[in-house]
Formats: C-alpha cells, sequence, structure tokens
C-alpha cells in the first residue's frame, strides 16, 4: 500500500545536513507491512523494531500507549501466519551493559497479556542464545503449520554498538531473520543499528502500521493538509523551535506562539517582560521571524493577555495582566482568558490544526488552564468542524492526555523527537533505510 505520495517533499532539507543520495532516497515512497505479499509473510522470520521505551514504577509500567500502539502490526503478522516474530526495542538509558531497572522483562510480561499469548523475553538481543531461540520457533511454527512464535529481545542499548550503528553488531542483530519491519517513529529520527544498520543485511525492509500512520499524518498535514491551516508553536525556548517555525511559516497560514518562547517575541516587540524567560540571543532572530511572517502573508498570533506570578510555583501570587504590562518582578507562565477566545475564534475556522507545545507550564495546576482549554478548542474543532488535528512532541501528548480529550484528536504522535524533525523538514535515518515502492 502506498503510505505517503510525497514523503519529506514539502520540506525536505532545511537544516540538514545529509548526502544527496540520502536526500533522494528519502523522497521516494516507501514500502509499508500491506504491500509485502502473503508468501512474503508465511513461515518467515521478522525482525520488528517496535519503541518500547515505555514509563516505568519500579517494575510496572505507569504508561502502556506505546506498547498497544504496537499491537496492530504484530496481530497483523500472526494472522498472516508469520513463523517468528522477534521484537526489539530500547529501554532508558543504560551506560554501562545490562542492568535489571532497563530490562523489557515488564513489556514482554504485559504485551503476553494485550496479545493473549505468551511473548518470551530472550535474554540477549544478540548472539547464540538468540539465534537458537528463533531457530527453535521456527522449527515449532513449521512443524505446526499455523503457529506464529513472538519473541522480545532484551534492550538493544545494553549494547554500545547500537547507538554507534557499529555494522557487526547490525550484522548480528539481523542475522536470524528474513524479513525487517520498522514500526518505532519515535526513534525513526536516530541512524542506529536496529533502525538504520539491518536494513543493510535483511530484504523486504518495510514500515509498520503505525509508522506508515505517523507519517501519512504528519508529513500529509503539511504537504496536502487542507486550509485554513494553523501551527500551534509552543515550549520555553525559540532556540529548539527556531526550524520548525520556518518550516512552517511556508506553509500554515497562521502560526500561534505560546508557551515560554512567547516572552522573546514580546521583547522583540519592544514590550517589557519582567523576570519573564527570554532568550537575548534571540531576539533578532523573533523579528525576522516575524518578518517574514509578514513577507509571507502569514499571521503570528502571539498572547493579548497572560497569566503571572511573583515566582515560579503554583503557590505564588498570581493575576491576569495584559500582555503589554508585565511588571517588573513577576513573570509569565500562562496565557489568559483572551488569549484562549482569541485562539478559539482563530481555530474555529481552521481545516487543519498541528500542534507542537503547550501554552504554559501546564504542569501547575494554576497555570494549566491556557494549555487545557487550547485542548478542548482543539477537541470542538474536530468533533464538529471536522478538522484535522494533529498533536505532536511529548509535552503536549502528556498535556493532551491529562486533558482527557486524547480521544478527540485526528492523531496524537508517538514520537517527540521524530515529529519535531518532520515537521522541520530533516530526514528520518529510520525512513530514508527503508525499501522504496
Amino acid at each position: 500500500m502506498l503510505i505517503l505520495e510525497r514523503i519529506f517533499q514539502s520540506c525536505c532539507g532545511i537544516g540538514n545536513n545529509s548526502s544527496t543520495d540520502q536526500l533522494e532516497n528519502s523522497q521516494q515512497i516507501k514500502k509499508s507491512i500491506k504491500d509485502l505479499s502473503d508468501n512474503e509473510i508465511k513461515q518467515k522470520k521478522f525482525l520488528v523494531r517496535c519503541d518500547l521505551n515505555v514509563p516505568l514504577d519500579g517494575m510496572n509500567i505507569t504508561d502502556d500507549t506505546r506498547i498497544r500502539s504496537s499491537l496492530p502490526t504484530i496481530e497483523y503478522l500472526i494472522t498472516k501466519k508469520a513463523a517468528v516474530i522477534a521484537i526489539c526495542s530500547h529501554l532508558g538509558r543504560p551506560k554501562d551493559g545490562p542492568e535489571a531497572k532497563f530490562s523489557l522483562a515488564p513489556c514482554a510480561e504485559h504485551m503476553s497479556k494485550l496479545l493473549g499469548r505468551t511473548v518470551e523475553l530472550a535474554p540477549d538481543c544478540i548472539g547464540g542464545k538468540v539465534n537458537q531461540l528463533v531457530a527453535k520457533g521456527y522449527d515449532k511454527s513449521s512443524a505446526d503449520g499455523n503457529s506464529c512464535i513472538v519473541i522480545l529481545l532484551e534492550n538493544t542499548r545494553f549494547y554500545k554498538e547500537e547507538t554507534k550503528n557499529d555494522p557487526v553488531f547490525a550484522a548480528k542483530l539481523a542475522l536470524p531473520f528474513d524479513v525487517y519491519i520498522n514500526d518505532a517513529f519515535g526513534t525513526a529520527h536516530r541512524g542506529h543499528a536496529s533502525t538504520e544498520g539491518v536494513t543493510k543485511h535483511l530484504s523486504p525492509c518495510v514500515s509498520g502500521f503505525l509508522l506508515a500512520k505517523e507519517l501519512e499524518y504528519l508529513d500529509g498535514a503539511i504537504s496536502s493538509g487542507k486550509k485554513p491551516m494553523a501551527a500551534i508553536v509552543g515550549g520555553s525556548k525559540v532556540s529548539s523551535k527556531i526550524t520548525v517555525l520556518n518550516s512552517l511559516l511556508e506553509k500554515c497560514d497562521i502560526i500561534i506562539i505560546g508557551g515560554g518562547m512567547v516572552f522573546t517575541f514580546l521583547k522583540a516587540k519592544g514590550m517589557e517582560v519582567g523576570t519573564s524567560l527570554v532568550e537575548d540571543d534571540f531576539i533578532e532572530t523573533a523579528k525576522d521571524v516575524m518578518a517574514k511572517a509578514d513577507k509571507l502573508g502569514r499571521e503570528i498570533i502571539l498572547p493579548v493577555d497572560i497569566a503571572i506570578a511573583d515566582s515560579f510555583s503554583n503557590d505564588a501570587n498570581r493575576k491576569v495582566v495584559a500582555a503589554n504590562s508585565i511588571p517588573e518582578g513577576w513573570m509569565g507562565l500562562d496565557n489568559g482568558p483572551d488569549s484562549t477566545e482569541q485562539q478559539r475564534k482563530i481555530l474555529n475556522n481552521c481545516k487543519t490544526i498541528l500542534m507542537n507545545g503547550p501554552m504554559g507550564v501546564f504542569e501547575f495546576s494554576n497555570y494549566s488552564k491556557g494549555t487545557f482549554a487550547l485542548m478542548e478548542i482543539l477537541s470542538d474543532c474536530t468533533k464538529k468542524n471536522g478538522a484535522t488535528t494533529i498533536i505532536g512532541g511529548g509535552d503536549s501528548v502528556a498535556a493532551c492526555e491529562q486533558s482527557g480529550h486524547a480521544g478527540d484528536m485526528s492523531h496524537i504522535s508517538t514520537g517527540g523527537g521524530a515529529s519535531l524533525e518532520l515537521l522541520e523538514g530533516k530526514i528520518l535515518p529510520g525512513v530514508a533505510a527503508l525499501d522504496n515502492l
């Protein structure tokens, strides 16, 4: 199935130092799991890269969203009578080899419950024991003709060679398998052994359902989203979002600025911002962004009122003031109610809305109103107006979940850094390495 007509074509190359060959390869139409014939699946041994980097409280999984998101690809392979499905992933950032707290054992146990079948945790991700386990599973499946063996390989980052994309390690990881599927959008922006290196040793190499969906929504919105199109860009710093801002200005009609980066823009307009977070080194950059918007005929929307505090604390003294009236000694921590109503009026007319970054310090209950109200607005835009709403970025996704409106959005991205880099127009190595259609 053709998962995307124009992967990266809309903004490819912005902020990118990749070679011409990589650039051309990333622009090709990529194969997905739906492009595999039944004969390419039946009785084959699959290496499936998932993103099981889940939050843990000890050995207890506190949010299984990423595990659940991986199930459609696995269940599809089971239905199509694959012989062996070996899932690989990283978890956390182990420093010096295996650490019990970073074991994928909790994921194997939880995935077994969700799938209704045993998911055996391999003792390693490479080596003789893994090879034997895969071979044994293949022999059992072949003898039965119907059964599919599901294995979870141990944390790939127990080896430093994983993040270094070491070719020897990649070859060992790929050795027992026939076909590779990348379904880990959250790590597709990393050129690691399990996301890029293994593709040199296996064929076919295709995307899973989750990765295909992420590309369809995120890049599809940029390249062919319905107009009017708005982007909501929040977060603390202009420096971390400048590339995505410049990229979105090329495609979006409206850019709504929120979060701590607001105050660099307000100061660039000559306003006093008290002790609010400001990147003085990026004031000229903010001016350039606004000048570019004027030149392109785009609207940049800044808050008209701000919820301020006299210290960075949920229990600080607080009040709401006009955006141009922040007193000395006070800092902005959230949008005010007038800004929320301004956003409601603007977004009600939009057909495609992208959000990356919260409007304020939503972790503080007294300064979460702007972000949570915006989630309600996006929910209404989706359900009542038929708009396509896409939430990307770790903080935005967390805020959306906490607001209770996650189920109302058109799409919530599973990858923070990957979604940001895709919106910036950068090449994702884990996608570029997949087979072209």
